[in-house]
């Protein structure tokens, strides 16, 4: 019997839950890609590395009752998956460094190849992604990925995209993720949400939350959205805390610009680069955990409801643990206030 008040249990399941994906109301899809990561690698390392860390968690919470209950189960990461990621970051990374020097693609026939090597691999990873999605959703579960770099939850949320139920995405990011086929990968880290844009129709808006590196393209497509977009710059946030206004007031007018429905998509460079030092992008800046955590609550309070989460560019580092324990604790608060939301409705 599982002891919540005892040793975390290492039985291959997050958290160490005594769950079975058919038990389970919430099921977490690991995906180990980081692909086209274009700076720091790692992230496809971050799924094992927080699984190994969640079993070191105590499970009480002071927004849920009984929050060890949760009946939450993730499926196993792929090591065939994990291989192609690792052939293709080699040549991936050879790449990006011939753009850095000052290369261009079209002068290079075996670069041309590369990056039609990495697409076709980033398109077959979304569509398996999306089929298993699909098969969870009409089981009547609720989905979850852990990346991973950025661009692996893309399935999943074309998968909810296609129940034909409006919906938002509160991205928490300190990056716009706007780029249209960044690097030439159309599946880029960067491209994330110029994709959901472009191929689900049924989300109604995206509300960004913490951006502070962004290309003036970017900005550009965010002015000229017909407030499809709503973003929340760092720089913004962070002028009015500095006036006195509270955190909570700004959360009140975050929840207010999302529609009912509600994914999350957390990349965890929107927290201080203390909290993530070995994320691919850190960038100086972001939120403390506790304050993403208390907009998710708030959300929750709020009657919003949460239909699917993914967390993801958590980093790893050969010295310490520290990316995979924060990391493990932003996802247990994912799943706490999904948990509440479901409970909920």
């Amino acid at each position: 019997m599982f002891d919540p008040n005892g040793v975390g249990i290492a039985n291959g399941n997050i958290f160490g839950f005594p769950v079975s994906e058919k038990e389970a109301n919430l099921v977490i899809i690991p995906i180990p890609w980081d692909a086209t990561a274009s700076y720091g690698k790692g992230a496809s390392e971050g799924p094992l590395a927080i699984l190994n860390a969640s079993t070191q968690l105590d499970f009480f919470h002071p927004q849920l009752a009984k929050a060890y209950d949760t009946k939450v189960f993730m499926t196993a990461i792929s090591e065939d998956w994990k291989k192609i990621n690792n052939e293709l970051s080699l040549t991936g990374i050879e790449y990006i460094d011939f753009l850095e020097t000052g290369g261009k693609i079209e002068e290079n026939i075996h670069f041309q190849e590369v990056v039609k090597e990495i697409n076709e691999a980033s398109l077959a990873l979304k569509n398996n992604l999306k089929e298993k999605a699909k098969s969870l959703l009409n089981e009547g579960k609720i989905v979850a990925v852990l990346g991973g770099e950025h661009s692996t939850p893309l399935g999943l949320i074309e998968a909810l995209d296609e129940l034909g139920q409006p919906f938002g995405v509160l991205q928490i990011d300190a990056h716009a993720d706007l780029r249209d086929a960044y690097e030439g990968f159309e599946q880029s880290h960067a491209s994330i949400m110029f994709n959901v844009l472009k191929n689900c129709p049924n989300m109604e808006r995206l509300v960004q939350v913490g951006i502070r590196d962004v290309a003036e393209s970017e900005v550009q497509l965010i002015e000229n959205s017909n407030k499809r977009i709503k973003t929340f710059y760092d720089w913004d946030l962070k002028d009015e805390l500095y006036k006195g206004k509270s955190w909570d007031y700004l959360v009140q007018k975050i929840i207010y610009s999302l529609p009912q429905n509600v994914y999350i998509s957390f990349d965890i460079d929107g927290l201080k680069p203390n909290l993530c030092p070995n994320t691919g992008t850190p960038v100086a800046g972001g939120f403390e955990l506790e304050e993403i955590n208390y907009l998710f609550f708030e959300l929750v309070k709020a009657g919003k409801k949460i239909i699917g989460f993914d967390l993801n560019e958590v980093g790893i580092s050969n010295n310490s643990d520290w990316d995979a324990n924060v990391g493990a604790r932003a996802l247990w608060n994912l799943v706490c206030a999904t948990e509440k939301s479901r409970r909920n409705f």
